[in-house]
């Protein structure tokens, strides 16, 4: 038997406008309403959605229903189900439908797509409730395994994902970790005893996700038979291939006049095809095999930018000042009580927006440039700090109105 776990992540941050410092104290209004501004929510999910949802969505559905043994995992995050509810509603219909099926699970993870665990766990414990509630909500399951905001992991969070109740976490299948070992087993997580760890075979999903259309790559194009082979050829080390990859890639990251629509039609046609070949969720991922071994990542691994660390948010003095100052409001912002407040500030901790401020430059710096909605780093957390200081300015005015200063 050899099986794919094929886990794909849905996630649109809520991006915040050129809010500028005589907006402060005068108006709250933080997210841009102009359809054709660049910073329109509406339209660049609008835009991502014909590019990439509908399409591998109806791809993934008609697959459900012409394989009953294909199987998917998605985490989704709130701030993509909020605008999907705003801005297409039917997508929401879609993937109930389609986890309806028992063949798509869905992944526990924060609701604002943040980095909480590294700077508040209360508030990471909150983000990660409101997220299960909303699946709950809206697709009538409890997730059952976790995976943290860009696949942030270490054994600290190992811990808190089995006290949690979790059976199932995924990390990135870092070669610097995993030293001698394949991706291609269940592990345990170090001092764990019943929480399973499921690493990312990164070679062959960034095939998929990175190089699919570059024509700069020994191996372009990627065909369905020639990417098989890497398959068969990889089982030898374990018979688990863990593809994990933006749902993104699809359409939008990879265009669809790349083939990238067609190649995956072909692929899980001929995957099954093969000889007790199979697609697996995560939670049946874990249960394939007892955990060949223990893996301890006692720093943390992402699988972000060439580190594969936290440098995408924390490498610079702004992201750094951006961060503390949005924490160290958390306080004040609950004992408000006002829930649009709590909810403004809460989009703030999305990890877009420290990410929009890297200064990293080359590939990394590519990438960051393309995620990102505003014309420099330095734009992005001037915006970001102005939004910050009329969050202050409104805590302020509602402690006046209450008589508490």
């Amino acid at each position: 038997m050899r099986a794919i776990c094929l886990y794909l992540h849905i996630h649109q941050p809520i991006r915040y406008r050129e809010y500028s410092i005589f907006d402060v104290g005068n108006d709250s209004n933080y997210y841009n309403d102009n359809y054709d501004s660049r910073q329109s929510n509406e339209r660049i999910f609008n835009k991502v959605a014909d590019k990439s949802y509908r399409p591998m969505l109806n791809l993934l559905e008609k697959n459900l229903k012409k394989h009953p043994e294909f199987k998917v995992s998605f985490s989704i995050t709130g701030t993509w189900l909020e605008q999907a509810e705003a801005f297409a509603p039917e997508l929401i219909e879609q993937i109930r439908r389609m986890v309806a099926t028992g063949q798509v699970e869905i992944i526990g993870e924060t609701y604002y797509h943040s980095l909480a665990f590294f700077n508040n766990l209360e508030e990471f414990d909150a983000q990660v409730d409101l997220h299960a509630a909303t699946i709950k909500r809206l697709f009538g399951v409890a997730p059952q395994a976790f995976r943290n905001t860009e696949l942030a992991y270490n054994d600290k969070l190992a811990h808190w994902a089995e006290k949690k109740g979790y059976t199932a976490i995924l990390a990135e299948g870092w070669d610097k970790i995993l030293d001698w070992r394949s991706p291609n087993h269940v592990y345990r997580p170090a001092g764990c005893n019943n929480l399973k760890l499921l690493l990312k075979n990164y070679r062959l999903s960034d095939d998929i996700a990175f190089r699919f259309s570059n024509r700069s790559w020994s191996e372009w194009p990627l065909t369905v038979p020639k990417y098989l082979k890497w398959l068969e050829d990889d089982c030898l080390r374990g018979n688990l291939v863990n593809l994990f990859m933006d749902f993104e890639t699809f359409g939008e990251h990879q265009w669809q006049d790349t083939g990238i629509f067609d190649f995956m039609e072909q692929f899980i046609s001929d995957w099954l095809g093969g000889y007790e070949n199979k697609f697996v969720t995560v939670s049946e991922a874990v249960k394939l095999e007892a955990p060949q071994d223990e893996i301890s990542m006692p720093e943390t691994v992402t699988w972000a930018d060439t580190e594969r660390d936290l440098s995408a948010w924390d490498s610079n003095s702004m992201q750094q000042s951006a961060t503390q100052e949005l924490y160290s409001l958390r306080e004040q912002i609950l004992a408000t009580n006002n829930p649009h407040l709590i909810s403004d500030w809460r989009h703030l901790t999305t990890s877009d927006h420290p990410y929009a401020m890297c200064t990293k430059y080359w590939h990394d710096g590519d990438v960051h440039a393309y995620f990102s909605a505003y014309a420099s780093p330095y734009e992005a957390f001037m915006y970001y700090m102005n939004v910050l200081r009329d969050i202050e300015y409104r805590i302020g005015m509602l402690n006046k109105t209450a008589g508490l200063v």
